[in-house]
């Protein structure tokens, strides 16, 4: 008689066996198969600026540059906001970043989360419930240094194969302004005649326009 070999059971749903809340699963679940400090609550929380640091961009834009860049380390979606794992540090060098690629002034909507960050913890990759609205697009793998894996600039490291940082951050910025000019078509195509100069510029236009009233 053949036997049946069950198949390794994921940490999250031993928690819960354990008797520990589901928040704890998903904390303990980072902290022993990662490494990454984690805050258990509702949500659970991952500390950015020690492993890792964040680049976040609306998540048109991020589609957009994940059908462009494959390489990019951990991905993460969070409602309408996308979020890229970045080498630690990074953080604080998209500002002089985008000012040196000359996008500088322009409203991106690009950001990033370093030192003293935290974001939502999407629910470990598998079964083990929901962690509400975030999940992984591109999971870390557990059991494997993920800082090898995370973009960096490229002089940072002499060996390996991490995704350079800068060009992650000029292909994140472009498909950003693409996706605001789109974003902006749109809302000029929808407005009223009044309203389209404002839309034009960028402004949101008003629910009456932004035609002037005509006393007589």
């Amino acid at each position: 008689m053949a036997l049946t070999v069950p198949s390794p059971r994921e940490p999250v749903a031993e928690g819960a066996r354990a008797g520990i809340s589901h928040g704890e699963s998903i904390a303990r679940w980072y902290e022993t198969r990662l490494g990454w400090a984690a805050l258990a609550g509702q949500p659970v929380e991952l500390l950015t600026g020690l492993r890792f640091d964040v680049i976040e961009l609306p998540s048109d834009a991020g589609f957009a540059l994940l059908r462009r860049v494959p390489g990019t380390g951990p991905v993460a979606l969070s409602g309408r906001r996308m979020r890229l794992l970045v080498a630690a540090g990074s953080a604080d060098e998209l500002p002089g970043l985008l000012d040196w690629l000359e996008w500088g002034g322009i409203a991106l909507d690009l950001t990033a989360i370093g030192t003293g960050g935290r974001i939502t913890a999407p629910a470990p990759p598998g079964p083990g419930g929901s962690q509400g609205v975030a999940g992984w697009l591109r999971p870390p793998e557990p059991g494997h240094e993920v800082e090898p894996a995370l973009p960096v600039f490229s002089g940072f490291r002499k060996h390996g194969s991490a995704p350079d940082l800068v060009r992650l951050v000029d292909a994140a910025a472009t498909e950003c302004h693409r996706a605001r000019m789109v974003r902006n078509a749109a809302a000029f195509r929808g407005a009223l005649p009044g309203n389209r100069t404002a839309v034009a510029r960028g402004a949101t236009p008003g629910p009456l326009g932004n035609q002037p009233l005509a006393f007589s």
